[in-house]
């Protein structure tokens, strides 16, 4: 069975595309706004995957995982029914227990520049089974201090 696209790093950032199905518009055929925190989630997931970061197995051995601790979004323009959107993640620091990124979602156009479609700072922390910040896995700081370290300045 084929593997399904995943996304890729390259250099300073994680690029991960999606497009635009109905199911994630409304009536008037424009994406729901909430859909894009899923287009995020998924870049993120997919983000830790190429980063060679094994959420699952840190899970079911009951050390922990990562869980959203703040978020703000801005949306800029429309996605709509069938655009493909491509998805930017940027490391901007990296805690003992957390990760704070910029993500960025662009309509990609046959010809012309991509278009900004939405922007989101999140920070994630890592949490134990009793929900408590711990520390996150060495291997997982690490991996992302290396993404970190190739990321641009932010404002």
């Amino acid at each position: 069975m084929p593997r399904p696209a995943e996304g890729c790093l390259d250099g300073q950032v994680h690029r991960f595309a999606v497009r635009a199905y109905f199911e994630d518009t409304d009536l008037s055929g424009v994406v729901y706004h909430a859909n894009y925190l899923r287009w995020f989630e998924r870049a993120r997931s997919d983000l830790l995957r190429v980063l060679g970061i094994d959420q699952r197995a840190v899970h079911e051995a009951g050390e922990g995982a990562y869980a959203v601790s703040d978020l703000t979004i801005r949306y800029a323009a429309p996605a709509r029914l069938d655009d493909h959107v491509l998805i930017e993640t940027h490391a901007e620091d990296i805690g003992a227990a957390s990760c704070r990124l910029l993500q960025k979602a662009f309509r990609v156009e046959p010809e012309g520049a991509p278009v900004l479609l939405s922007e989101m700072r999140v920070r994630v922390g890592f949490v134990g089974r009793d929900g408590r910040p711990r520390r996150q896995p060495a291997p997982w700081r690490a991996a992302f201090a290396s993404f970190l370290a190739s990321a641009p300045e932010t404002p």
